[in-house]
């Protein structure tokens, strides 16, 4: 198995097929593998050796397309950067890969700049954005235009096909680690589960960085199907292009769909009768949201993905039926869904021994698309994978159909708008301020991104500080979507006979009433 096997398969059974659009771009998959063989060469050339990281930081476009393919086609491991971090935390994924080579677009210019002052792996950088190419700066049509086609490397099965950064419970970001099995595989299962299929149109709405989009968009590119792409989520760009380009699937993440059916263009008159297949992920969706949606939407089949990226990133997937009538009537629509093909779940208690059916433990899986590990951390991989079985974090059970449901997080994370946030990364920002002793994050309910960033935080003696200005310092560290929307100042935090923090009692009041302890 290998990432560009289905280019090649399209290349062969439909080579004038559209593969890609974007504005008023287009290629068949002729042009696009043509395309992807000569930016392997240009990047062969640019120093690219077997297994180097090759990263990218930028905006969506049929470019980060070509990027997915051309780097493992000469035979390099892709590292695609968080566009919503600061550059500090861009900085610490490149420099922690190793990456050599850094593709930017024209808004990222700036930081590129900061980024080439302090990096002390990145050797090349090259732009791909529409306006003069920086000094310095390699540019991205010219090095495909001047560079030869080469033959595709052909790395594949447990060869690294990519680093892909989450957050991490030390407070710093930590890389997963996915070979071209994890990836095709998990794309395969998906295809399995009418994910994708034959002639479909998939939009890539959803951030093309994120594991979600690349994982979702595997199963189309197995099929040979086309991409049309929009630079970022925008709930009038989604309309105009699904009516546009005959879109038949898409990729929402809750926040999305609730701001898509809120907006005043879904009143106007639309043709969306080419859309086939909602898949949502990332986060569960409110009851109130997906009455809408489906008002909305009629006819259109929702379907959820519950995974991570150890998970490459798919575990299990509740399906359409789920989330109408009947499913609903018996609480399927609240369920993460079943395991997918050739993926296994179980629900352990602490000692990893099997639970009884309907009884809340920790959820863990295994099969062909669990990851190798984390790059460079090898204790933290240990925690995680233990006798073959990834341990998610997420506490659930199951029923006697297989179907999980998600009740509560073993792992100190928060999940806002669809982005993992783990409260070590956002205290480890806060306590960097001179006037904080101490200070805990957690996750409080929020009708629009589901959890919110709320902070509890104990000054030092003597010391003042407001929300605003503890929030812009947070801010200064780390991405915007991590930083604390409030925050609460007590004299002291609830502690254990033994010393250890009770973030249970700090969360109880916040979710009293709730079904779930999680959004």
């Amino acid at each position: 198995m290998y990432l560009t096997q289905g280019l090649h398969r399209a290349v062969q059974q439909k080579a004038d097929n559209i593969a890609t659009l974007f504005g008023t771009r287009q290629t068949t998959f002729r042009q696009l593998a043509d395309r992807v063989a000569r930016l392997a060469g240009a990047l062969q050339n640019l120093g690219m050796q077997p297994g180097d990281r090759v990263a990218m930081l930028a905006q969506n476009s049929d470019y980060y397309l070509e990027y997915q393919m051309a780097v493992p086609w000469g035979a390099g491991v892709l590292n695609p950067c968080n566009t919503r971090w600061s550059a500090a935390e861009i900085l610490y994924a490149l420099e922690d890969s190793g990456s050599l080579i850094l593709i930017v677009d024209e808004t990222f210019r700036a930081m590129a700049q900061t980024l080439r002052d302090k990096t002390s792996t990145v050797r090349e950088f090259v732009y791909c954005g529409d306006g003069p190419v920086p000094k310095g700066m390699h540019g991205y049509e010219a090095l495909i235009a001047k560079t030869a086609p080469v033959e595709d490397a052909l790395r594949r099965g447990n060869d690294l096909a990519g680093i892909f950064y989450t957050g991490g419970t030390t407070g710093f970001p930590k890389g997963v680690m996915l070979t071209h099995t994890n990836m095709i595989s998990s794309g395969l299962a998906l295809l399995g589960e009418r994910f994708a299929k034959p002639d479909a149109v998939y939009l890539h709405a959803a951030p093309m960085f994120h594991l979600a989009d690349i994982g979702m968009a595997m199963p189309h590119w197995i099929e040979g199907n086309t991409h049309t792409v929009i630079p970022s989520f925008s709930p009038v760009l989604v309309l105009d292009t699904i009516e546009r380009h005959r879109v038949t699937h898409v990729l929402l993440i809750p926040t999305m769909i609730q701001m898509l059916v809120d907006h005043p263009a879904m009143r106007e008159p639309r043709d969306l009768s080419s859309l086939q297949v909602i898949v949502y992920g990332a986060s569960a969706i409110t009851e109130a949201v997906l009455d809408r949606a489906m008002d909305a939407l009629p006819g259109i089949e929702f379907m959820q993905a519950y995974g991570m990226t150890e998970l490459a990133p798919v575990v299990s997937v509740s399906p359409g039926w789920a989330h109408q009538d009947e499913g609903r009537k018996v609480g399927k629509h609240r369920s993460g869904g079943r395991a997918i093909y050739c993926s296994e779940i179980r629900i352990v208690d602490p000692e990893g021994r099997k639970v009884p059916l309907g009884t809340t433990g920790e959820i863990i899986a295994r099969g062909p698309n669990v990851m190798l590990g984390y790059w460079g951390k090898p204790e933290l991989t240990a925690a995680v994978l233990r006798n073959g079985w990834m341990h998610t974090g997420d506490a659930g059970y199951m029923e006697k159909d297989g179907f999980i449901y998600v009740v509560d997080r073993l792992k100190d994370m928060i999940i806002s708008g669809g982005e993992n946030v783990y409260s070590a990364e956002v205290e480890n920002a806060i306590t960097q301020h001179p006037s904080v002793a101490t200070c805990a994050v957690i996750g409080v309910p929020d009708d629009k991104w589901g959890e919110s960033v709320h902070a509890v935080v104990v000054l030092k003696a003597g010391m003042e500080l407001t929300a605003e200005a503890l929030t812009a310092h947070v801010k200064s560290l780390i991405a915007g979507y991590k930083c604390p929307r409030s925050v609460e100042f007590r004299e002291e935090l609830p502690l254990s006979g033994a010393g250890k923090l009770l973030k249970t009692m700090l969360r109880k009041p916040f979710w009293e009433g709730h079904e779930r302890q999680v959004h």
